[in-house]
């Protein structure tokens, strides 16, 4: 009898299971149209990313938010491309990457379409202050800030940036209406005004407002570039302008010293329609729309002649004779002492001094020499792989091929190759980002990538 209760009591458990169980699975298929659905955003073909790396310890990279750790991080580096967070919320069009520092251009947000981080010595990314009266300025943001414009005549507050370049210690900002504002270190006229001597640029900044150039209203400004420590502008309808330090004729206006007003560029490109100019050091070069290059500069190590008996300064634009034979020229880069030249068939030459791209037993070319195609993704299976930009800092270059891969060579200083190590690399090697490059900025040990999503 006492088996027969205990059959009983386990039958009653085991059906009590059976019916709890049933009815849970029937509330739970009443209430599953209630369950919120998460939907998560999936990637876009528009969506914009900024990849860093290099050296952190100047705030360049603008990937630390923390006041202790980057106080800890004297010597960090970043070796691999890292997804800046800072760049995750905003639209970012644009970017350039300075002495130590960093620029950003975003779609305008209340207001604020340029932010900066990095060294701000000589408020080249603006004036960054807490408040009370005895506080002093910033001279170094280890996260993006945005600039402020209120320093400039007017009292503007919305400024609509679309394109930054970044020097030693000068930035400039191009308007969308073709409106230039230049900032920072102005000791050799690099920002377009009077030089002022003694100039306290730190905690007296200004922002100097540059409308016109030559007087023409129909003209405006539609890119710009610094060197070291002067800068470049290049109009609608091609015109070159300059100003700055130019002892080794790096403004191209037929003197040495220095240019404080902005002035037009002439020597053979006089009536030469412009579609691009670059110069990262004191060597420039500009590209015309029949794929001819000019340039003008320093040329001590025959970056703009063959005959070494020559000036090594070249302070008028010449036409580059000795490019003929590279084809139609659709893209250019000049470093500290190489160039480099792209052709319409994805080609790229390269002649100088330094690391060139052809080992490490190859410092030096006289002549224009084709970087082999295969270093840049094209082989048997990819045949059809051609590189469409090329970039260059001081002393390391990239190229960008038409797959949005990135390849980098040159000297690694701090990891600014991104390679996971600081070893010099000696041939363009592919870079891992995680994500389509569509630019890339290079500073003295830091790099900048703008990206777009894969899709």
């Amino acid at each position: 009898m006492l088996r027969d209760m205990r059959s009983g009591v386990v039958s009653c458990i085991l059906n009590s299971r059976r019916y709890t169980s049933h009815a849970r699975r029937s509330v739970l298929r009443q209430d599953q149209s209630k369950i919120p659905v998460h939907e998560y955003p999936t990637a876009k073909q528009t969506d914009t990313r900024v990849y860093v790396w290099g050296f952190a310890a100047t705030g360049a990279l603008g990937v630390q938010t923390s006041v202790r750790k980057q106080s800890k991080a004297h010597t960090a580096v970043i070796k691999h491309p890292s997804r800046l967070n800072f760049a995750e919320n905003r639209d970012i069009i644009d970017v350039a990457a300075g002495y130590g520092f960093s620029v950003f251009a975003a779609k305008c947000r209340d207001g604020k379409s340029l932010w900066g981080t990095g060294i701000n010595t000589d408020s080249q990314i603006g004036y960054h202050k807490l408040g009370g009266a005895h506080r002093k300025p910033f001279e170094l943001l280890i996260y993006p800030a945005p600039i402020d414009f209120t320093a400039v005549e007017g009292h503007e507050k919305a400024v609509e940036v679309v394109k930054v370049a970044a020097g030693r210690a000068h930035t400039l900002a191009l308007r969308k209406d073709g409106v230039v504002y230049a900032f920072g270190s102005n000791a050799y006229g690099q920002c377009g005004r009077e030089i002022v001597r003694g100039e306290d640029y730190f905690n007296a900044p200004q922002i100097n407002r540059i409308d016109e150039l030559g007087g023409l209203k129909d003209d405006p400004v539609v890119d710009v570039r610094c060197g070291q420590d002067h800068s470049l502008f290049l109009t609608a309808s091609g015109r070159l302008y300059s100003c700055g330090w130019s002892d080794d004729g790096q403004t191209g206006q037929g003197r040495f010293g220095q240019v404080s007003t902005p002035s037009p560029i002439e020597g053979d490109l006089k009536g030469e329609k412009i579609c691009k100019v670059v110069g990262s050091s004191d060597t420039a070069l500009a590209l015309n729309d029949k794929g001819e290059v000019f340039g003008w500069g320093n040329t001590e190590y025959g970056q703009l002649v063959t005959d070494y008996e020559e000036n090594p300064q070249i302070n008028l634009p010449r036409q580059l004779s000795f490019l003929r034979n590279c084809g139609k020229i659709v893209d250019v880069a000049a470093g500290g002492s190489y160039c480099m030249v792209l052709n319409e068939n994805g080609d790229v030459f390269t002649w100088g001094y330094g690391i060139l791209g052809f080992g490490p037993n190859v410092v030096h070319q006289a002549q224009p020499t084709q970087i082999p195609a295969a270093l840049f993704g094209r082989n048997d299976f990819n045949p059809n792989v051609r590189v469409r930009a090329i970039t260059s800092g001081l002393t390391h270059s990239g190229a960008i091929n038409d797959q949005d891969d990135l390849y980098m060579w040159g000297h690694n200083r701090h990891g600014c190759l991104g390679f996971g190590h600081k070893e010099d690399q000696f041939f363009p090697l592919k870079v891992a980002v995680s994500a389509r490059v569509m630019k890339i900025s290079c500073g003295v040990d830091h790099t900048l990538a703008l990206c777009k999503a894969f899709v």
